[in-house]
């Protein structure tokens, strides 16, 4: 009664190639072969920036101790977890390129997904240590060495921005390389804002307004800490990829020649990069052939980015299919 196909058909490989990253080799066993996105080409970028920036870590975490400067330790904090983060986003990309195993049948791509959610819980918890420490400053507060602050925080606006730099080009095609690249931008942004206060400090000699940018780095942190957190979570349960819309998906399938009927349709991220998809398509008229479902797959991964396709085909409507209700998965 049903028959099913993947997205790649041997008997026609298609070549083309997707802004968002997609593309996959093709084998005659129907299935997308391990292939690399961040590692293949920003293997420098991540040695790089991790480099300058765990440099600059301990410079700032030295520096802000002798300066008495929690806006600067904060800042370090921040980059500390950054560090952490690139490292994680670095390990899971080269480990995403390892072929599949008959233990993990999709190779270890979710690694991505795990990093990412890493990453969140690690800048949360910065986020807390930030907060506990700048009240405790405003409460208390300690002279702050404004000039010695003022010239660390530059030195990390050149440093952020330059590994902000590195990783901007491949911002568009990777969700972790945008993740990277937005750190880095907002490191330059808090660093410049730990500047313009070092300055306020040095003229006004209000050393409090240090605790209250600490804090507001905190806030930064956090707001963009949340949306990682939820698109982290998000992923990690298998939830639809943004910027696929089941709704245009599901009518794409059904609005196929001959299709009656889709159900048991499933959108789910095997990695940051790459989107699964699965359906059950009643086709009574008979099965339409491993080249016309080759074309769908093609046209699914060029409309939706949905590059693993595989199609359960059912010809006898009278025949039930157990996982045809809504509800069942």
């Amino acid at each position: 009664m049903s028959q099913h196909t993947h997205d790649h058909d041997h008997d026609h490989d298609h070549d083309h190639d997707h802004d968002h990253g997609h593309h996959h080799g093709h084998g005659s066993s129907g299935r997308a072969t391990a292939h690399s996105h961040a590692p293949k080409d920003f293997g420098a970028a991540f040695a790089i920036g991790i480099s300058l920036n765990l440099g600059f870590v301990v410079i700032e975490a030295i520096y802000g101790f002798l300066a008495h400067s929690m806006a600067l330790l904060a800042d370090a904090g921040h980059n500390l977890g950054d560090v952490f983060g690139l490292v994680m986003a670095w390990v899971a990309a080269v480990l995403a390129r390892r072929p599949p195993s008959s233990k993990y049948t999709y190779g270890l791509r979710r690694g991505t997904i795990v990093a990412a959610l890493g990453n969140a819980v690690l800048l949360l918890v910065s986020v807390g240590a930030i907060v506990v420490e700048g009240v405790r400053r405003l409460i208390e507060p300690v002279p702050v060495a404004g000039s010695t602050v003022m010239v660390v925080a530059a030195i990390g606006i050149v440093l952020n921005g330059v590994t902000a730099w590195l990783f901007a080009s491949g911002r568009d095609r990777d969700v972790n390389l945008r993740a990277a690249f937005l750190h880095m931008a907002y490191d330059a942004l808090i660093s410049a804002g730990v500047v313009i206060a070092a300055g306020v400090i040095l003229v006004t000699g209000w050393v409090r307004l240090d605790a209250i940018v600490s804090l507001a780095i905190a806030g930064v942190i956090l707001v963009g800490t949340w949306s990682l957190l939820r698109d982290s979570l998000g992923l990690s349960m298998d939830a639809v990829p943004q910027g696929v819309p089941m709704d245009a998906v599901r009518g794409y399938l059904e609005g196929r020649a001959g299709v009656k009927a889709v159900h048991d349709l499933h959108v789910w991220p095997m990695s940051t990069t790459e989107t699964a998809l699965t359906c059950h398509c009643l086709v009574p008229s008979g099965h339409p052939g491993d080249r016309v479902l080759a074309e769908w797959a093609q046209e699914l991964d060029a409309r939706f980015g949905i590059g693993h396709v595989t199609i359960q085909v059912e010809v006898d409507e009278h025949v039930d299919c157990a996982l045809e209700p809504d509800h069942v998965v």
